[in-house]
């Protein structure tokens, strides 16, 4: 049972982490979008580049080491231990091979180094945790995202059987221990290797990543910048219960639902839902109104809707008597795949020069030895088998 609860933790950390990271701007064609490719951006016009690691004991189910990548929430590669290689998951990342015909073998070969770092890293917590046996693992997030403005953001966590582990802050260039075990990394990063890994991942993380970034975007720009305006549904299941205003089909995920009672802004009494995503890669929300059926009745109340896919505001008068079965089924079916997609993906929650990473910063190699050679040595635990 103590297996079965640790895995759901780590599956669910992982739907967390992917649904956040699809903030807004996959697309895997101009109208609707596969089921298979995910869905980030942080706002509208900025652009992000994550990847996912999993690694988990044997003897499940499941592969030993996952990769995912993603840029602008959708999901562009992958690669397992079953496979052991890096493929392709949209039609125009494969725009690569013209200008890097390496570039899949490359990221493969990065791939199986981190699925080796990845296995000494969980034996080496299964003893610091003195655990002998169960299912168990190790997730890492990392990423970068580039705004309008020209501000870059970058980040790189680490958890250990779902929970939070250890994460870099970039700003200071030292490492955060989420835990008193994570506390021997973290003196082993910051003081014994003077924040070596650390600069070595900011500079990932701020430059090479980004450059990554922008050319997966140009690579994709029709398909991450395209726009599907919203269907939106005004229903009630019964005259004693709340309105709701949904939006679904849209894309990117960027999208406003507020409310009006007689023309006038109205913000008291009305609950917003998280932005989830549809099976065809667009998006849907819920804004709920809770009202009396004497208020509803004698006042007029209408849904205000603004998307980049709407050329202006959509307004939708509240009319009584809207059936809720069809939109109670497409929820369903979202929550549905949600759950999938937390076993499909198996992921956490969170320079170029002669080197040409795959996607991604330097793993933390040997995360819990005792003792690691100098950070300027090959066998340093940040590798730098990172995905471009």
């Amino acid at each position: 049972m103590d297996q079965k609860i640790t895995l759901k933790r780590a599956l669910l950390i992982l739907a967390v982490s992917i649904h956040w990271a699809s903030g807004g701007c996959p697309k895997a064609n101009h109208s609707k979008r596969s089921a298979d490719e995910g869905s980030n951006c942080a706002e509208s016009g900025s652009h992000s580049l994550h990847y996912f690691y999993t690694a988990v004991t044997p003897g499940i189910n499941f592969p030993e080491y996952t990769a995912v990548g993603l840029v602008d929430g959708e999901q562009f590669m992958y690669y397992d231990s079953n496979i052991r290689k890096t493929i392709p998951k949209t039609a125009w990342i494969k725009k690569v091979d013209a200008e890097d015909p390496d570039y899949w073998n490359r990221n493969t070969q990065n791939s199986k180094g981190s699925q080796e770092s990845f296995k000494v890293n969980i034996g080496t917590l299964m003893e610091r945790f003195n655990q002998t046996k169960g299912v168990h693992t190790v997730q890492l997030m990392y990423g970068c995202e580039l705004h309008d403005d020209g501000t870059k953001r970058g980040y790189e966590q680490y958890s250990y059987d779902g929970e939070d582990f250890i994460s870099l802050d970039l700003n200071t260039l030292t490492w955060t221990a989420a835990n008193d075990k994570a506390v021997i990394t973290k003196h082993k990063l910051d003081i014994t290797e003077r924040g070596a890994a650390a600069a070595q991942i900011k500079a990932y993380l701020e430059n090479t990543c980004i450059e990554w970034l922008q050319k997966y975007v140009a690579y994709g720009r029709d398909t991450l910048e395209g726009k599907d305006p919203p269907e939106v549904t005004l229903f009630q299941k019964d005259s004693s219960s709340p309105v709701v205003c949904h939006a679904t089909g849209f894309f990117p995920r960027r999208v406003m639902i507020s409310w009006k009672k007689n023309g006038e802004d109205l913000h008291e009494n009305v609950e917003l839902t998280e932005t989830l995503p549809n099976q065809d890669g667009t998006f849907q929300k819920r804004s709920i109104l809770t009202v009396s059926p004497e208020d509803l009745n004698k006042n007029k109340y209408s849904c205000v809707v603004q998307h980049g896919g709407l050329e202006k505001d959509l307004v939708l008068p509240f009319q009584s008597g809207v059936s809720i079965d069809v939109i109670a089924g497409a929820i369903v079916a979202v929550l549905l795949l949600v759950l999938i997609g937390c076993v499909v993906f198996f992921i956490w929650r969170k320079k170029k020069n002669d080197f040409k990473p795959v996607a991604g910063t330097p793993v933390l190699q040997g995360l819990m030895e005792n003792h690691r050679p100098p950070a300027h040595t090959k066998a340093n635990h940040l590798n730098t088998e990172r995905r471009e």
